[in-house]
């Protein structure tokens, strides 16, 4: 028997109604299961039986009949149970697994796509973000596939509950025109009206469909069943859809709650039990026995195969915009609960369980098996397997880290800001073969802003389309043309979407087989406005690249609201992210090339970010260091993390040994550092001046040496590097720390040896001024370098 397109056969409908049956009796088990096995920490395990019940219908249409090889889905969070055991009937799950929801290495509590032992193509959890992410990714794919032909991926899916839609991120998702066109996308709300605290009030579905339209989506709907379907065609039934129709989201979720005859009443009276009844409305239920009214009122689209899968198919005759879908469902669907306002967390009872086991018809014993060899449920999910395996194409081969050089060999002028360096060095990235045709830019419209002027002259801008060139015959210092090869993607103003589409971008080769490199710019201090959307690509081990510039009250006339204090202290906090602060054009170089070999390792690899100014910096500054350590010692120590910029005995030869301190400092302060070191070798004070590249690199050595000397271990590598920084004989020198960014995020070095040290940075917000101005009134300045150098020596003298 071969899979079919709606509408489906009798014979067709009645296996997949067991099919999805089954999957919710093990989606509820699963939960169950979950909440009663013993629990040492004597916490709510927590799951959702009423949102995985509310999305049976859905998945079981997805994942059984119409999805193939290619289509990648995101999942809503709370049904991952009804998920899990899709996977497991298909499967790509072992049968234990069904017993670790939330348990450590067992089943997630929501999908993961790199925590849980089935696949899952998008990590879900932060609502909102499932819900876009494979919008993203198909941009990423129609990229994929315009500069290198053949992808592995088709279609891609998002199934969410209708709640995310208050989520701001989907509505800038929505109106950005990197999605006009995206033909392949297909967005399917559960439409049950409930969020985790309330019945959503009102029937806000036309107000959604008519936002998403004006978005230039095409927007369809399944609202409601056969069965219902069949009754409004009979005489009476249009009063009744429009009785239906016009209902608000409590009186209808009430009406799932009560009996036939309280249900025929409520129906029949629609302003109230002590008006006149509708006679139209009681001709058109007339037919329908009080008993199977409810089942009546409760047949909507989200749970009748027949409907959704003609709905998918009605979004597929359409490739040339995104389409969503409005499925109306019951939260709860087919569980004692069902249409209960407050069933969002609710759990059956070990007496309900038994009893749904009785009606689905689950055998003692057999709880968690799938359906019997030889079954007709058992053919068509193996068939359905095949379906969503036949056919798959290979990805490309990947990129050779090799393959990337370890220096451009680049020359730079006597005074750069590493904003302008990152611009000079992609332009130099371009040329390099089998690597620059790679790379793609993006920016939430400050490309130009952030120097990327030089890439978009030389690569273009990217659009599916090619684009009027109006501006032909008229000079101009831009050549803003989009077309199907250029490798720079515009976004509107939106640093959530801009992260978005990086991680996609980062994710390109497992969701469509073609490795790109990211690389995005964003002004610093909105990092936090996109801060969900990085942490979610980070979270799913997406390689990506950006630059945050500029930074810092470094940025002296723009005032508070654009100089970034926060951004150095999420570097270091974020797993899975490589975090630099160069000051020199070579180390920003070096870095570069570093972190797009991290994008070609796809299991160890990391995503990198550039925090960057437009301070412009004294090149000759890094000479010195550049004679005592050679280049390529030096190279290795700024990807390591740091090096010693300035020995201070150099410059005081005389002082003692409580005559020496460290002077610790990354990115732009470091002219100000070594213009204290200078200083205080007047007055005899040997001031070393380190330049922390990486100051995630530096607490992360700190932290495997402290773990592994807790557990008795060998020294990890990185101890070598920490004692290179910090030799012995100078270990409790006490420290000054100086960075253009909070205080703190430097504070870790004092636990390195238990030296004292004073910590300059910026905790306050900025403002408007000079940058002399400004760094005397946060206390980074040279003089406050000086004293707190003083300070920090009168303390050590005190310990």
């Amino acid at each position: 028997m071969e899979l079919r397109p709606a509408p489906l056969q009798a014979d067709e409908y009645q296996i997949l109604d067991a099919i999805q049956r089954r999957v919710l009796w093990l989606s509820t088990l699963i939960v169950h299961h979950a909440n009663t096995r013993p629990n040492a920490d004597d916490l709510k395990v927590g799951g959702h039986q009423a949102s995985s019940a509310s999305m049976v219908s859905i998945l079981t249409a997805l994942y059984f009949h119409y999805l193939h090889a290619g289509d990648r889905v995101s999942i809503k969070p709370h049904a991952s149970p009804a998920y899990h055991a899709i996977q497991y009937l298909l499967g790509n799950l072992d049968q234990h697994y069904l017993q670790t929801l939330r348990e450590f290495k067992g089943l997630q509590a929501y999908p993961s796509r790199t925590k849980d032992p089935d696949p899952v193509d998008f990590s879900t959890g932060s609502v909102g973000l499932g819900a876009v992410a494979p919008a993203f990714a198909a941009v990423a794919q129609r990229y994929a596939q315009q500069h290198f032909g053949e992808v592995t991926a088709q279609r891609f899916v998002a199934v969410i509950g209708d709640a995310e839609l208050d989520e701001g991120n989907i509505w800038e998702a929505a109106i950005d025109e990197t999605l006009q066109g995206a033909g392949n996308v297909l967005i399917i709300v559960d439409l049950n009206r409930q969020s985790l605290d309330r019945v959503v009030p009102g029937i806000r579905a036309r107000q959604l469909k008519n936002l998403f339209a004006a978005a230039g989506w095409h927007t369809l709907e399944a609202k409601y069943g056969r069965l219902l379907e069949k009754v409004f065609a009979q005489p009476g039934g249009a009063a009744l859809r429009q009785r239906i129709d016009e209902m608000s989201n409590e009186e209808y979720q009430s009406l799932l709650r009560r009996q036939g005859t309280d249900i025929r009443a409520r129906l029949t009276h629609p302003g109230g039990l002590d008006q006149p009844e509708d006679a139209e409305i009681s001709r058109a239920l007339q037919d329908v026995p009080d008993e199977n009214l409810k089942e009546l009122l409760g047949n909507l689209g989200g749970h009748d195969l027949n409907t959704l899968l003609d709905v998918f198919a009605q979004a597929d005759q359409r490739r040339d915009a995104p389409t969503i879908v409005f499925a109306y469902t019951i939260k709860g669907w087919g569980l004692p609960f069902a249409g209960d306002a407050m069933n969002h967390s609710m759990h059956l009872s070990g007496e309900q369980v038994r009893e749904l086991q009785h009606t689905l018809n689950i055998p003692p014993g057999a709880e968690w098996k799938t359906f019997e060899h030889g079954s007709a449920e058992a053919a068509w999910c193996r068939r359905s397997a095949e379906q969503l395996s036949r056919g798959q194409l290979q990805p490309a081969p990947l990129i050779a880290a090799e393959k990337i050089p370890s220096s451009l060999d680049m020359s730079f002028p006597g005074k750069l800001s590493t904003q302008e360096a990152l611009g000079r060095i992609l332009t130099r990235l371009a040329t390099l073969e089998g690597i620059g045709e790679r790379i793609v830019t993006a920016a939430p419209d400050v490309a130009i802003s952030t120097h990327l002027i030089g890439w978009v002259n030389k690569t273009g801008v990217f659009s599916p389309t090619m684009h009027p060139d109006y501006q032909d015959g008229i000079q101009r210092t831009l050549r803003w043309q989009p077309n199907p090869q250029g490798q720079h993607i515009e976004l509107g103003i939106s640093e959530m979407n801009l992260f978005m589409l990086l991680g996609q971008l980062g994710l390109s080769y497992e969701h469509s087989g073609q490795l790109l490199f990211p690389i995005g710019t964003v002004y610093d201090p909105f990092i936090c406005r996109g801060l969900d959307a990085l942490i979610y690509g980070l979270y799913n081990h997406s390689k990506m690249i950006f630059a945050g510039t500029p930074s810092g009250v470094s940025l002296s006339p723009e005032g508070g609201a654009h100089q970034s204090t926060v951004t150095a202290s999420l570097g270091i906090e974020l797993p899975e992210l490589n975090y630099y602060e160069p000051v020199f054009a070579h180390e920003v170089e070096w870095i570069l090339l570093e972190a797009l070999r991290e994008c070609c390792d796809r299991d160890e690899g990391r995503s990198t970010y550039l925090r960057l100014s437009t301070k412009k910096i004294d090149q000759r500054l890094l000479e010195e260091a550049r004679q005592r350590l050679g280049e390529e010692r030096l190279r290795q120590h700024v990807l390591a993390g740091g090096y010693r910029l300035l020995e201070g005995r150099e410059l005081a030869p005389e002082a003692n040994e409580d005559e020496v301190i460290q002077i610790v400092t990354t990115g732009v302060m470091v002219p100000e550092a070594l213009a204290a070191a200078r200083i205080l070798a007047r007055e005899g004070i040997a001031a070393n001046v380190i330049h922390l590249t990486s100051p995630k690199k530096i607490f992360s050595m700190y932290s495997d040496l402290r773990r592994s000397q807790s557990q008795g271990q060998a020294e990890p590598a990185g101890a070598a590097h920490l004692r290179t920084l910090f030799p012995r004989s100078e270990r409790l020198a006490p420290i000054v720390t100086v960075q253009d960014a909070s205080a703190h995020s430097l504070a870790f070095l004092s636990g390195i040896h238990g030296a004292p040290c004073i910590s300059l940075g910026v905790d306050e917000f900025g403002q408007s001024g000079s940058m002399q101005e400004l760094y005397q009134a946060v206390g980074i300045s040279t003089d406050d370098i000086v004293a707190a150098g003083y300070t920090a020596l009168d303390l050590a003298l005190e310990k």
